[in-house]
């Protein structure tokens, strides 16, 4: 059995100490004094043990190594302060266990640990092994101490020879500690070879550093030289800064800066670096740039807002044709800055799809407000350091992109545009996302802190307004910050009108030709939208005029004309054939052909469903490219149209002896959604009872199990195609009612909506 004995407990700072060997060091605390000086005075041991964290004054139990050395003192020495100076040495291994006392000193129960040996012939190799591993470390180390050195190599017992090299090499201290845990002699023999091992490795790559750093610093060395020789000969032309000058200029703008206490203290210490550094350092350089990024920032530049109302509305309206409900939202909006002062904490997010004016409608705010306008593209950004910019310490940093935005403005209240905000992605780097909450939170950001930077800016007097074609790869907590305003693209009118009073004269200007040089006629402006362009948006417009003017710019200087004017009769000669055609109304009513109304990225179109039934097996094809949710309508008129067969006039045993084929044209164009369920269950009801429906009219809307007719989106895109197309009916369900006010004028007055909420009524109105 173990001995238990009851010792003082004195706590090391940093130092493990081991059996065998002698220490002296110098004790400050007062509880550690008072246990050397009464353990030195009634000649009994004591227990050190290393502290687990060394900037803890005052440790307990808990915060030093259970495992610890008893020792005994040879000498004690006061020294100035009310400190001594010790020497002690290293009896045996000791584990503290229960607590006795803690005043005046703490005192443990400690048990000695003896060493546990092992047979002779695994001992012997033990030895051979770590004093090679010393050897090849001592081989490594010119300043190592012969005394150890020889201790380490005349030792034929493995428990003394570990402890001697723990002791004496500049092992990590949770090394240290770890072979004094390790009681085995076998086990510690094995840590100590591990760890020679891995300094000896170290200590290899030093050399070799060293050797680079060398070589480096003699070519250093010449250039360091040869420039002081040009400093010098500079200076005596009278050309060229000196850093201690350039300080002093940087210290001076430092000082007459607007800025916060600590922005202030911060450049102050960087122009202070900077006059210690020799210009040749790139240090220098590096500091030189830090200064002029922060010196350029607008501290406290702001502009004068405007709030007038009316202005912004004659603003809106000039800068954009239609939009009228986005125009009105974006005037309330302006309206609540008027009250509060600037002091809205809106974020305005415009989504919808390419083209439709979202970045031109910030900048027809930012004119009305009279604000700077930037716009920060983060289409494709995955990294967070493009939002809080790079730390000084990498090569090449700099700001991050809201700081550059800010420096570009020159102001401290710019509009900023975040364009593309759903484009952005996460990666290893980051995630960018997660780095604009706090800039688009205006909570938070009146200290938002560039990584480049260091110091606090204040974001609150910006005014952001960002971007985004789909609302679906937004993260949630970004997108609980905005309000979402949507512009879900241009009637026909609206382009026509747009392309007229706009972006004919636009595209003019760009090619350096008058409106008397270049004019489209009325015919072919409405061709161009028809057959040459698809979107919801105008920019393709844009582009298919400013290829008209190129082209009308050469026609003159080809055939010596004074002008061009496009016709719909000369739209062929310049563009080439059509691109688009429009799925016109049927001429005639057809059994098993039903138009359906479809909602795209680039506005609503319309789509024939068309039903074949013959005699068969009950199977169900389906083609066209047909997604899931397409396939699953289908076959929930079916089942419907079996619940319902005696009623509809149908032959109950259908599903049985009938085959149905279902097609969407056009077959290379994938389709999905719920909107087609109605039109497929007209078109099989159609097919199956052999009665024709009317080719004037079309329908959309979801169907159920039961017959309902469920609501559907994009109500406005879809009847802009069914008026496209001619029709001039249009089924729709009874809860999207409401949003027929949402439908251009023009289009009401010349489409009938017949709502209604179930296939019961969708049929009564549809066949013939």
């Amino acid at each position: 059995m173990n001995k238990m004995e009851v010792l003082p407990v004195v706590p090391m700072r940093g130092i493990v100490i081991f059996p065998g060997m002698t220490l002296n060091f110098d004790a400050g605390r007062d509880v550690s004094v008072k246990a050397l000086e009464t353990a030195a005075d009634e000649h009994t041991e004591v227990f050190l043990t290393a502290q687990k964290d060394a900037s803890v004054n005052a440790p307990k139990m808990n915060d030093m190594y259970p495992m610890g050395t008893v020792v005994k003192i040879k000498q004690v020495m006061k020294i100035p302060g009310g400190g001594v100076r010790v020497i002690v040495e290293g009896l045996r291994r000791g584990i503290m266990h229960e607590r006795i006392s803690s005043s005046p000193y703490l005192q443990a129960v400690i048990e000695s640990i003896g060493e546990n040996d092992a047979p002779y012939d695994v001992r012997e190799a033990y030895i051979r092994q770590v004093k090679a591993a010393y050897e090849e470390y001592v081989s490594q180390t010119p300043h190592m101490m012969t005394e150890q050195f020889m201790a380490v190599m005349s030792s034929d017992e493995l428990p003394r020879i570990c402890d001697l090299i723990a002791a004496g090499v500049d092992f990590k201290l949770e090394t240290k500690q770890l072979m004094l845990d390790t009681a085995d002699a076998c086990s510690r023999a094995e840590l100590v070879i591990a760890s020679l091992k891995k300094q000896t490795g170290i200590l290899k790559l030093e050399q070799q550093i060293a050797r680079r750093v060398k070589e480096s610093m003699d070519k250093n060395q010449r250039e360091y030289y040869l420039r002081e020789q040009l400093k010098v000969i500079t200076k005596e032309l009278g050309d060229g800064a000196d850093p201690v000058e350039e300080a002093d200029e940087y210290r001076d703008k430092i000082n007459k800066l607007k800025a916060s206490k600590e922005v202030k203290e911060k450049l102050l210490k960087e122009a202070d670096r900077f006059a210690r550094i020799a210009p040749s350092a790139a240090e220098s350089g590096v500091i030189r740039t830090y200064l002029d990024t922060v010196l350029d920032m607008p501290w406290n530049k702001m502009t004068h807002e405007t709030f007038d109302i009316k202005n912004a509305e004659k603003i809106l309206n000039d800068d954009h044709y239609g939009l009228e409900k986005v125009k009105d939202r974006i005037l309330e909006y302006l309206a609540v800055r008027q009250f509060t002062g600037g002091k809205n904490t809106a974020i305005l997010c415009l989504a919808g799809p390419p083209g439709v004016g979202k970045t031109s409608v910030a900048k027809s705010v930012a004119r009305a407000l009279g604000r700077k306008y930037v716009r920060i593209s983060l289409g494709g950004i995955h990294d967070e350091a493009d939002i809080r910019g790079h730390r000084k310490t990498y090569i090449g940093a700099m700001e991050g992109r809201i700081m550059a935005a800010m420096k570009e403005a020159g102001t401290k209240n710019p509009l900023i545009l975040l364009d593309e905000i759903d484009k952005m992605a996460a990666d290893y780097k980051g995630d960018p996302s997660a780095a604009l909450l706090e800039v688009l939170d205006y909570e938070q950001n009146s200290s938002f802190r560039d990584h480049y930077l260091e110091v606090p800016f204040d974001l609150s007097k910006v005014l952001f307004i960002t971007t985004a074609n789909t609302l679906d790869t937004i993260s949630r907590p970004l997108l609980d910050r905005m309000e979402v305003i949507e512009l879900s693209g241009y009637t026909y009118e609206e382009k026509f009108h747009i392309g007229k009073d706009y972006l004919i004269k636009k595209a003019a200007e760009k090619n350096g030709l008058t409106e008397k040089q270049f004019a489209v006629a009325d015919d072919a402006l409405k061709d161009i939208i028809d057959y040459y362009t698809r979107e919801a948006g105008v920019r393709k417009l844009e582009q298919t005029l400013e290829t008209l003017a190129r082209k009308a710019a050469r026609t003159m200087l080809d055939g010596n004309k004074k002008s061009v004017r496009i016709t719909s009769k000369s739209l062929e000669k310049y563009l080439g054939k059509r691109r688009y055609h429009f799925d016109m109304m049927n001429k005639k009513s057809e059994v098993g052909v039903v138009r359906g109304l479809a909602w795209t990225s680039v506005g609503g179109e319309t789509l024939s469903v068309e039903v074949n039934v013959m005699d068969g097996t009950g199977n169900v094809e389906l083609t066209g490219q047909l997604g899931d949710v397409m396939k699953e309508s289908a076959k929930a008129a079916i089942s419907y149209i079996r619940s319902r067969a005696d009623e509809l006039g149908i032959d109950s045993e259908f599903y049985k002896n009938k085959d149905i084929h279902i097609h969407v044209p056009e077959g290379a164009v994938p389709k999905d959604g719920p909107s087609a369920g109605i039109t497929m269950a007209t078109a099989l009801v159609s097919a199956l009872s052999n009665k024709p429906v009317r080719n004037d009219i079309a329908m959309t809307g979801e169907i159920t199990l039961r017959g309902k007719v469920l609501p559907i989106g994009g109500l406005k895109e879809k009847s802009l195609a069914a008026y496209r197309a001619g029709i001039r009916t249009v089924i729709i369900p009874e809860e999207n009612k409401p949003d027929i006010d949402d439908i251009p004028k023009e289009i009401r007055k010349n489409i009938k909506f017949i709502p209604t909420e179930s296939m019961e009524g969708v049929l009564e109105r549809a066949l013939v």
